[in-house]
């Protein structure tokens, strides 16, 4: 931990738990201030009192554009300034038998949080930043977006969606000094997988995680499983001022799945 990120004003969406709450975490450890949002207020609320004055929370559902669009400028009316901005904010649908059952009925939801929000928060965040001579905008897809797969389809849309955004973006928004960089986490433990299980009794809904679990870790060259802490790190990385020559790109955190199958392992003989 140090101070590399000292003096900075960063905003971060979806920040009151899991990957959002490692993010701001390691924010403030790093010296920011940052401003955050979620739909959680209590949780939220929880968070910002723990961390104390640099970090502020502020009630938000990304799904209404207004509202991310007052998060920002909040930031910016509060401290003069925005320095990164964190699309963390994600849903991940509902899970189905098969494609073929799915009536799209989340569609319109997944699709407002997962896309329109972090397309609003880019370009909110952008016409602070140009006006302040530039700046790092995060954006967090999923390897569900750069693998192809059965299964949350409209989910693996959104996500896919959110990487060529991003590069579009990076390239419009260079002439600004504005980074547009894009990170695709796998294979963390999150919420996120439980949530795919709402409607299930608890029974069903432990086995569909374990299920889910034990998938992930066949598909992983590396054995241990991801953490919120590796997220954060990642994007520390994007944050700061250790990547000024980086931008439209998508970083896997990931353990190595998006690159490929783990091979079988070998029995080596002891000496």
């Amino acid at each position: 931990m140090g101070n590399e990120l000292a003096g900075k004003i960063a905003v971060v969406t979806g920040g009151a738990s899991g990957l959002g709450a490692g993010i701001v975490d390691r924010f403030l450890a790093e010296g920011a201030t940052v401003v955050f949002g979620d739909i959680d207020a209590e949780q939220g609320g929880a968070l910002a009192d723990r961390q104390g004055a640099k970090a502020v929370f502020l009630s938000t559902d990304v799904a209404v554009t207004d509202e991310v669009t007052r998060l920002i400028d909040s930031a910016v009316d509060r401290f003069g300034r925005i320095d990164v901005m964190v699309n963390n904010a994600g849903v991940s649908g509902r899970m189905h038998r098969s494609f073929l059952d799915d009536d799209l009925g989340d569609f319109d939801a997944v699709m407002a949080v997962n896309v329109r929000a972090v397309m609003a928060g880019t370009r909110d965040a952008a016409r602070h930043m140009k006006a302040g001579g530039g700046g790092s905008i995060i954006n967090l897809t999923s390897i569900g977006g750069i693998q192809a797969g059965g299964g949350v389809m409209t989910y693996r849309a959104s996500k896919a969606a959110v990487i060529h955004f991003t590069k579009c973006a990076a390239i419009e928004l260079a002439n600004y000094d504005i980074r547009v960089n894009c990170l695709a986490p796998g294979h963390i433990r999150t919420a996120i997988v439980a949530k795919a299980a709402h409607g299930m009794d608890a029974e069903k809904a432990a086995k569909f995680e374990a299920g889910i679990r034990a998938t992930m870790r066949a598909d992983r060259p590396l054995e241990r499983e991801g953490t919120a802490a590796d997220v954060a790190e990642a994007i520390l990385f994007f944050a700061g001022d250790r990547s000024p020559y980086v931008t439209g790109t998508v970083l896997p955190v990931d353990g190595g799945t998006a690159a490929g199958k783990p091979l079988p392992k070998k029995n080596t003989p002891r000496d």
